[in-house]
């Protein structure tokens, strides 16, 4: 499970019109954290199956070192961005993030994104996770609106989206080449904060 986002974005902006940091954030059955070197081999696992590769637009990984560089490049030390760690294994199984969206020149807005170990998918992880960064990201951040995409035959994150009042707003024609030569297009969503429940989740513990 994954939308467009994280992993081919260039994520050095250094305009962030609000502070945005990695706390660490507790879910009933996750830990959501900043990436780690420790956890490369994990990456590694997860970032080699074509089945997630493909539906997040980056090459599956055939050699550790790849995701080594990936995890050094894109996802250790940035802002925004998440580990999903499962508390029951202590295994990190997937990663979720709110960047700026470049699609977008609104300071109070972020883009989602996210991906999920296929044999997590259908276990409503992603969809706890997801839960919690949102929060994270109105009721803390205060955002305005936070946007989404993936791509047409990508079922199941469209499907989490609208179960989390995402609003779809059109399609983005031939928004991508990927590394096969590929042309896809984007579906694009958006979940103003008037869409979001005013109330937090009781499960989900923020440790700054």
């Amino acid at each position: 499970m994954t939308t467009r986002n994280i992993p081919t974005l260039n994520l050095q902006n250094k305009n962030y019109p609000m502070p945005l940091s990695t706390p660490t954030i507790q879910t009933e059955r996750l830990l959501l954290r900043p990436f780690a070197e420790s956890d490369l081999d994990d990456f590694f696992e997860c970032c080699r199956n074509p089945n997630l590769g493909n539906n997040a637009g980056w090459k599956p990984h055939e050699a550790r070192e790849e995701s080594e560089e990936a995890l050094h490049s894109v996802f250790m030390n940035q802002e925004g961005i998440w580990g999903i760690e499962l508390k029951e294994t202590n295994r990190i199984i997937g990663s979720v993030g709110i960047i700026p969206d470049p699609k977008r020149e609104n300071p109070a807005s972020r883009m989602l994104g996210y991906w999920l170990k296929e044999t997590h998918w259908g276990k409503g992880f992603m969809s706890e996770a997801v839960t919690a960064v949102l929060e994270y990201g109105f009721n803390t951040l205060h955002l305005k609106l936070i946007s989404a995409n993936c791509y047409p035959h990508n079922i199941r994150s469209r499907r989490l989206l609208t179960s989390k009042n995402f609003v779809y707003e059109g399609i983005l024609h031939e928004a991508e080449q990927t590394y096969d030569g590929r042309i896809y297009d984007h579906l694009c969503f958006y979940l103003p904060k008037n869409n979001y429940p005013a109330h937090p989740d009781k499960n989900t513990e923020l440790n700054r």
